[in-house]
């Protein structure tokens, strides 16, 4: 492609909307647009590393067994009402009707979709097992779009489905798609961790993540040193070992702390550690006060206390000053265990039932109670872990201490089971002519966003540095005077050659000068530089690559050679 002829509206100065490297710098190399807040354009270049992304999916999907489909983005209020997600998915379901009031959403994932395909069209046993996948865009209207391509209300995914006749089949698909997901990410040249993962509104009982590892990534990883133990801090176990500060216990008191509402105040003012106390908080559950106990030195993780609570995240939110005082009597602060309202319902971490005498708010604005005990004092549901890992804690497997990462989630697999095929009637007949429900697995890859991971783990101050496999192009000749005519032949010359190789050439032929030129190669980050100048009468060219600060004469005759040593140690081929 001559760049004289290419849309490539690069930026010199960095968009003030763009917080994190690959949103500044996908916009700066005008590789993306933004339409409106958390939706996007691809232009040429951007798309080409779209699409360079996708056939490494393929390739490795097809490689597994899966097979490659189409189906709409719009799907039916019944399918989901079926599966009991139209209600619970959530606010970030598009939803829209049609010109004669039927119901619709905007699919945010397929489960119900294919689910729904498959189950009049695969009725023996012996037509298992069955792999299926998609490359299509999906929407959700996420309430705070930010980072560009990492959190968009519309974006770009694989997503694929297994169907097997037993849990044996189901978990042979899911190691299937693991070691297909290994290959695609390792092709793609990511830094990567896999960790157990929360499966949320998919449902399931297990699942992984495939964690790219980033500062900037939303997503926190607990992993071990010592072993294979990797979690999402939503999911990770925590060990937490109480300290006896109390042998036996004391009577109940009540102790006046005017204003003195927060945690670390009550530290100073009772002259004692945080694990003495016990924290209350009071969220609103699908409308209802639910009031949550752990130990003062922790926080509580509120996916752990939606999975105990059985609602999906967005039924739970914290109280309003109303509903504290309409169940505690006192004001914001001052929430405790003791003399809540007949019927609140108090759900307390097991630890906190481990921590002798206990300092709790009193349900009486500007009193807490010190020397209070469960059981004795008070009593509630227990919940065997609601806390939030941090680093330290000790590894749930091997007991060494956790260490805590950030990462981009880029892919994700779960075992669904029969979910989805139970509610949606999808059977077929085993070996025994019975009916029996499809076991199913649910595989995703974030496109769009693995875009934005490996620019994240791939760039410098000058801009991106693709790696070879993801690059829009994969070489870039730049003619320093395109009004030199031996510059301008012998890049010419290079074009139809490197062209005719195979090798996905750019020809910065522009009438620029040769500032804007290299500081724009550098910007869109393409491996492979070669630089024609004064020497082109001698036939003797500048080669550099993209990731290196070193750059070499040679003669024409050598950059074959030299490109096909780049594609070789790339793992690709010309």
């Amino acid at each position: 492609m001559r760049m004289s002829k290419m849309y490539m509206p690069t930026l010199r100065e960095v968009p003030s909307e763009a917080e994190i490297p690959s949103h500044q710098l996908l916009l700066r190399a005008g590789m993306i647009r933004k339409l409106v807040s958390g939706v996007y354009s691809y232009l040429p270049l951007g798309y080409r590393t779209i699409r360079k992304v996708e056939q490494v999916v393929r390739e490795e999907m097809d490689r597994a067994g899966s097979q490659e489909l189409l189906m709409s983005a719009i799907q039916p209020r019944e399918l989901w009402e079926a599966s009991g997600r139209w209600a619970n998915f959530g606010p970030e379901m598009w939803r829209l009707k049609d010109r004669n009031d039927r119901e619709f959403c905007l699919g945010p994932t397929h489960e119900e979709y294919f689910t729904d395909l498959v189950k009049d069209e695969i009725r023996s046993y012996k037509q298992l097992p069955l792999n299926l996948y998609q490359i299509q865009t999906k929407y959700r209207d996420e309430k705070r779009p930010r980072f560009g391509l990492m959190r968009c209300r519309e974006f770009i995914m694989k997503d694929a489905y297994s169907f097997d006749i037993d849990d044996d089949g189901m978990r042979e698909a899911y190691q299937k798609m693991w070691d297909a997901y290994d290959a695609i990410f390792t092709r793609l040249k990511l830094d990567y961790k896999v960790v157990q993962g929360d499966t949320g509104a998919m449902g399931g009982k297990i699942s992984h993540e495939f964690m790219a590892m980033s500062d900037v990534g939303e997503g926190v990883v607990a992993y071990c040193d010592h072993c294979d133990f990797a979690a999402t801090d939503e999911k990770s176990a925590v060990v937490y070992k109480t300290r006896e500060h109390s042998r036996e216990q004391l009577q109940m008191e009540r102790v006046k702390t005017p204003e003195v509402k927060t945690i670390d105040a009550l530290v100073e003012f009772f002259g004692t550690e945080k694990y003495v106390f016990g924290k209350s908080l009071v969220y609103s559950v699908q409308g209802n006060p639910v009031v949550v106990m752990v130990p003062g030195d922790r926080e509580l993780n509120e996916t752990k206390l939606a999975n105990f609570l059985g609602a999906a995240g967005h039924e739970i939110e914290m109280a309003d000053e109303d509903m504290i005082i309409a169940i505690t009597g006192a004001n914001k602060g001052f929430t405790g265990p003791v003399g809540l309202k007949e019927g609140t319902r108090l759900i307390v971490d097991k630890r906190v039932t481990e921590i002798a005498n206990l300092v709790v708010g009193g349900n009486e604005t500007d009193y807490h109670l010190k020397n209070v005990n469960f059981g004795r004092d008070f009593t509630g549901e227990v919940a065997d872990d609601l806390l939030m890992v941090v680093e330290g804690d000790s590894c749930p497997v091997c007991g060494e201490p956790l260490r805590l990462a950030r990462g981009i989630e880029v892919g994700n697999i779960f075992q669904l089971g029969t979910k989805y095929s139970t509610s949606l009637g999808a059977t077929f007949l085993d070996v025994n002519g019975k009916e029996k429900p499809f076991v199913m697995g649910s595989y995703g890859v974030g496109i769009s966003r693995t875009v934005a991971a490996i620019v994240e783990q791939y760039h410098d101050e000058k801009g991106i540095n693709w790696p070879l496999v993801a690059a829009p192009y994969h070489a870039i000749i730049t003619v320093v005077n395109s009004r030199n005519e031996e510059q301008a032949e012998l890049g010419e010359k290079l074009y139809s050659m490197l062209t005719s190789f195979g090798v996905e050439t750019l020809l910065d032929d522009r009438n620029e000068r040769v500032g804007v030129k290299f500081n724009d190669r550098d910007l869109i980050g393409v491996p492979v530089q070669i630089t024609v100048g004064k020497k082109a009468a001698e036939g003797v060219i500048e080669f550099s690559l993209r990731s290196s600060d070193n750059k070499e004469e040679i003669t024409v005759d050598k950059l074959k050679g030299r490109i096909e040593g780049v594609f070789a140690e790339a793992g690709l081929k010309l």
